[in-house]
């Protein structure tokens, strides 16, 4: 796997905690969530799209190398 800018793994993360805040919300909540998760996936998108021309990569091998970073980052405790 390829060096990933921390900032991109940030990206990626963050629309996966803005994806799982959908669970059991529906109606309005659901719509509202859904636009903040729809947002978080551009940004992280848009990223990735950035990291891999500025590379020379594929988007795709960027975006999994990404996926791949984002779960094996593991939370700080002391946070």
């Amino acid at each position: 796997m390829a060096d990933i800018p921390d900032e991109l793994i940030k990206l990626e993360r963050f629309a996966d905690e803005e994806r799982a805040k959908l669970a059991g919300l529906s109606g309005a909540d659901y719509e509202a969530q859904r636009e903040r998760w729809r947002q978080a996936v551009e940004k992280a998108q848009a990223a990735i799209g950035r990291h891999a021309e500025a590379t020379g990569r594929s988007r795709k091998s960027v975006e999994e190398d990404v996926q791949k970073a984002s779960r094996e980052v593991e939370e700080d405790p002391a946070e």
